[in-house]
């Protein structure tokens, strides 16, 4: 079995374990998997003329690039695309469809990814941290 992971981690990257004052804070993240390396991370790069891209979400894996901090902001941010995967099989096609009309940037998914990580930043942020009075 290990000379099949071997095999596979180019290709499908090698399993993530978020740390756990991370998990704590952020217990919603337990919804995607996440993985580091492979080839998504790099196919996303190529489509926008880089290397690679910081993380790319395919259904409820979460591919992030090989050297990528687990910073919040972007697990997140990542995590909202799990939730767009969910709400309906169109959605890859959408998300493709609106890239070429609009661009990577201005694509209403990835708006709504970037609202979604910096409200629940912000939220977490306003919150009351545990073992406060």
């Amino acid at each position: 079995m290990d000379s099949l992971a071997g095999f596979l981690e180019p290709l499908i990257g090698a399993s993530v374990d978020l740390p756990v004052e991370l998990m704590e804070r952020y217990p919603e993240l337990r919804a995607a998997r996440f993985r580091r390396g492979g080839l998504p991370p790099r196919a996303g790069g190529w489509v926008l003329g880089q290397r690679t891209v910081a993380a790319i979400t395919l259904w409820h894996t979460v591919f992030l690039a090989p050297e990528e901090p687990l910073d919040p902001a972007l697990l997140l941010h990542e995590l909202r695309h799990v939730h767009q995967f969910e709400a309906g099989a169109s959605f890859p096609l959408a998300y493709l469809w609106e890239s070429v009309r609009r661009g990577y940037h201005r694509n209403r998914f990835e708006a709504d990814a970037r609202a979604y990580a910096a409200a629940r930043l912000r939220a977490d942020d306003e919150g009351p941290r545990r073992g406060d009075a």
